[in-house]
């Protein structure tokens, strides 16, 4: 008969977490690597019938799983810090000679609102959705989503203020 997941990570947890902290100091990465091995076990539990050593196969198995996650993780890091760098511009100019700096504060000032009021003001401007549809498509209610678009267009109307009389 062969041992259960439940036994075999009874069995082994211990010291492949302790082999995947020696690996790595990341203790969300290591715990990530963790519930990859045991899937890969839950999902597949023939796997375990052609190794010779069943640590050393946990073992191999933990590494390259932390070893992908960390890789991932890089890979991740390094295109959200590109995306961070290259700012896109959210608004392309209407007319050649539009003042450039009302855009760029527009911009800006869209940039740093709340994601969850930037959310609602874009599906009310670009996709002209209701309350009701904003509502459904972030699960709030229509009154939440009202009150985000609210507090948006108001960051926006301070911000952009002085701007505007600026050029005026």
């Amino acid at each position: 008969m062969h041992p259960s997941l439940e036994q075999i990570y009874d069995a082994h947890a211990d010291a492949l977490y302790a082999f995947l902290l020696n690996c790595c100091r990341d203790e969300t990465l290591i715990q990530d690597a963790l519930q990859e091995v045991f899937l890969k076990l839950a999902r597949n539990p023939l796997l375990l019938e052609t190794a010779r050593d069943t640590r050393a196969f946990l073992l191999r198995t933990g590494h390259n799983a932390l070893r992908d996650l960390a890789r991932r993780n890089s890979t991740r890091a390094h295109y959200e810090q590109r995306h961070l760098e290259q700012t896109p511009t959210l608004l392309l100019p209407v007319f050649s000679g539009e003042d450039d700096a009302f855009r760029l504060a527009l911009e800006k000032c869209l940039q740093d609102l709340p994601e969850e009021q930037r959310a609602v003001l874009h599906l009310k401007l670009w996709e002209d959705l209701t309350f009701a549809q904003i509502g459904e498509t972030l699960d709030i209610s229509p009154h939440t989503a009202a009150s985000r678009y609210r507090y948006a267009l108001d960051k926006l109307r301070n911000v952009l203020r002085p701007v505007y009389e600026e050029r005026l």
